[in-house]
């Protein structure tokens, strides 16, 4: 079941974070967007509705969460470049991914996860040593580093995608 939950592992902080690390997160955030549309544009919609585990989201529901999450992320990160050390607000993603809107096709939200994430690698991309450091405060983890939010994001990204291709795997939903 853990390993249907978590199919590459727990989230692990990492430090010290090197500019390599940085540089490799980023361009997994930015190549998640057409990982996603491949990996999900030929699905029927029985197969987008069903949970990826027993007790979980369904695949429709995945697709939907990343892209709340990102947007989340996404002003996370503006938010942290533009205020003094801003406590964020926390969302209970449970609830999010019950509501009405995430049993909508997905292009909206693949079109949205697109936009977002040319906008969030560019500004990323930007960033300098100064800024990577910025600090942000998250009320269930305290104290955070904008340069480690980006490693979680790119974790994120890659956890999501993996529920959608394990399913697929375990069906034999190949393309």
């Amino acid at each position: 079941m853990q390993s249907l939950k978590y199919p590459i592992g727990q989230y692990q902080t990492q430090d010290p974070i090197s500019p390599r690390d940085i540089a490799r997160w980023i361009d997994e955030i930015e190549a998640l967007p057409e990982q996603l549309r491949n990996e999900v544009s030929e699905l029927t919609t029985e197969q987008l509705d069903t949970p990826y585990r027993e007790n979980g989201w369904t695949l429709r529901q995945v697709i939907h969460h990343i892209a709340d999450s990102h947007l989340n992320g996404y002003l996370r990160v503006k938010l942290t470049l533009t205020e003094d050390k801003p406590t964020i607000k926390s969302y209970d993603q449970d609830s999010w991914a019950n509501l009405s809107d995430t049993m909508q096709p997905v292009a909206s939200s693949l079109k949205m996860i697109t936009g977002i994430h040319q906008r969030w690698t560019h500004v990323l991309k930007s960033l300098d040593k100064n800024q990577l450091n910025r600090e942000l405060v998250h009320p269930d983890k305290g104290i955070l580093v904008l340069k480690s939010l980006i490693g979680l994001y790119a974790w994120h990204g890659k956890h999501h995608l993996a529920h959608i291709t394990t399913l697929k795997k375990r069906k034999n939903w190949t393309q």
